[in-house]
């Protein structure tokens, strides 16, 4: 039987937190989220003049007795947030070890339980879609068995609109049921996202970012539609300090291009340069753009990134 993507122990913390929206929730649906909208929850928000066919049930007679003037009291409305996981599943998540992809796994079933519990409703959108990961190279193979292609489809499907916490194992189960495979597409997968969205909520996006096409115009997108954004770079510890070295031939894991180099010691130090240096540029990118940026190496500790990078920058608390 595999690995649990979340111990019980870190299940238990979680609990605790609640997602923290900058932006007030604006769904029509009811949940535990305070909304502008104005309704009959427990929680008092306003009083406004009485108009003719008003309920009497919710006039303030105290007001009424020092004023002698009738006034309706308001409370805030409970709505829910909506929360839209981008989970990258393409070939490039598969490198490292531990392999990018299920880093990001536990990182999604984590963020999709605090929510869950916060009794928000929740989508977890992989990218690319079944489609691309079946075209890419090796995709015939990967599902040969027509029983996997669509107990994976099956899940994708099941991830569209997730809500209670009821609803948490079979969560699990389909996150778990994913595989990675094919082009990123990573711009387009969050305009569509964007655009496909009822209403803007939250938007987490996990990813490591090393589409080529960049992914400047999909986080605009999301950020444009209204979306709060956390965005959490993960790449392998390989990739941040790679091991190998002398002559190389390295293959591109999507586009299949081949490129010949030398790589000796001494350029460690101006390969590491780089790398820091394009992190360096999404993290700016997010930063004026009011995005929640994270990185984290695929070995990172999950309390770590969850309970405290994740627990000190706001997320949730």
């Amino acid at each position: 039987m595999p690995a649990p993507l979340l111990t019980p122990e870190l299940l238990r913390r979680l609990e605790q937190f609640q997602l923290l929206a900058a932006r007030r929730a604006k769904s029509s649906a009811r949940g535990e989220r305070r909304s502008r909208a104005r309704g009959q929850s427990v929680e008092f928000a306003d009083y406004r003049p009485y108009v003719h066919g008003d309920d009497f049930r919710y006039l303030d007679w105290n007001l009424y007795g020092r004023l002698e003037r009738l006034f309706l009291k308001l409370y805030e409305e409970e709505r829910e947030l909506p929360v839209r996981i981008f989970l990258d599943a393409s070939e490039s998540m598969t490198f490292g070890e531990p392999r990018k992809f299920d880093f990001a796994r536990q990182v999604a079933a984590a963020v999709g339980y605090v929510a869950l519990a916060g009794f928000d409703r929740v989508s977890v959108i992989p990218f690319p879609g079944l489609a691309g990961i079946a075209e890419a190279e090796n995709g015939p193979a990967r599902y040969a068995d027509a029983a996997a292609r669509l107990a994976e489809a099956a899940a994708r499907s099941a991830l569209r609109t997730v809500r209670g916490k009821r609803s948490a194992i079979q969560f699990f189960q389909n996150i778990a049921a994913l595989t990675a495979g094919g082009a990123a597409n990573l711009n387009e997968a969050l305009r569509r996202g964007a655009l496909e969205a009822r209403q803007a909520g939250l938007a987490v996006v996990l990813s490591d970012f090393l589409d080529p096409a960049g992914y400047e115009a999909g986080l605009t997108a999301l950020v444009g539609r209204g979306f709060q954004v956390d965005l959490v770079q993960i790449l392998a510890p390989e990739e941040l300090s790679p091991t190998v070295f002398g002559d190389l031939r390295l293959v591109d894991s999507e586009s299949g291009a081949v490129q010949e180099v030398t790589f000796g010691r001494f350029r460690m130090k101006a390969y590491q340069q780089s790398v820091q240096n394009y992190i360096q540029r999404l993290r700016e990118f997010c930063q004026v753009r009011g995005i929640n940026f994270f990185t984290a190496s695929s070995n990172t500790s999950l309390e770590e990134l969850l309970l405290r990078q994740l627990r000190k920058a706001e997320v949730w608390g």
